[in-house]
C-alpha cells in the first residue's frame, strides 16, 4: 500500500515549553487528548498511550508508544488506530520559538495513501487549532 506524509504548521502564541506541556496534558484544554471520551497516557520515552473520542458518530480508538520527548522542542510517538488501517505511523511535533510565539510543525508520516489517510490533515489543524485558540484567549484577555 501507498504510504503518505501529512505537514501541519501553525504559530502559537505561547511559548515552546507552555505548549509541549499541554500537548502531554490530558487535562487541558486545546490538548490532542482533551475532550476524549477515555484516556491513557504515560509521556514517557517507550511509554503507551490509548484514547478513544466520538467522531462522525462513532467511537475511534488510537493507540501509541512516545518514541522521543525533548522538553521543550520535540514530541514523537507512534500511531494507530482504524483510520491508519491498523499500520503503524508516526508523528513528530517540533517546537521552536519565534519571538514570544511557537512555530509549532507537526509531520504525520506512514499514513495509507486513501481517504481515511488524508483526513488526518483535518484532524491535526483541528488540533492545532485548538491550542493555538486557546492561547490566543489568554493573551487577549491579559
Amino acid at each position: 500500500m501507498k504510504r503518505i506524509e501529512v505537514n501541519v504548521s501553525r504559530v502559537i502564541p505561547a511559548s515552546p515549553a507552555e505548549v509541549f506541556e499541554v500537548w502531554l496534558d490530558t487535562k487541558s484544554p486545546g490538548g490532542p487528548w482533551f475532550g476524549c471520551e477515555r484516556v491513557i497516557l504515560h509521556a514517557v520515552v517507550d511509554g503507551l498511550f490509548y484514547h478513544s473520542g466520538r467522531h462522525q458518530g462513532r467511537v475511534w480508538a488510537h493507540y501509541g508508544r512516545f518514541v522521543r520527548l525533548e522538553r521543550p522542542r520535540l514530541i514523537e510517538h507512534t500511531w494507530m488506530s482504524e483510520a491508519t488501517r491498523g499500520i503503524e505511523s508516526t508523528v513528530t511535533v517540533t517546537l521552536e520559538p519565534k519571538g514570544q510565539d511557537t512555530l509549532l510543525t507537526l509531520c504525520h508520516s506512514d499514513l495509507p495513501d486513501d481517504d481515511l489517510g488524508r483526513q488526518h490533515e483535518e484532524g491535526w489543524k483541528f488540533i492545532t487549532g485548538a491550542i493555538a485558540d486557546r492561547f490566543g484567549s489568554r493573551r487577549r484577555a491579559g
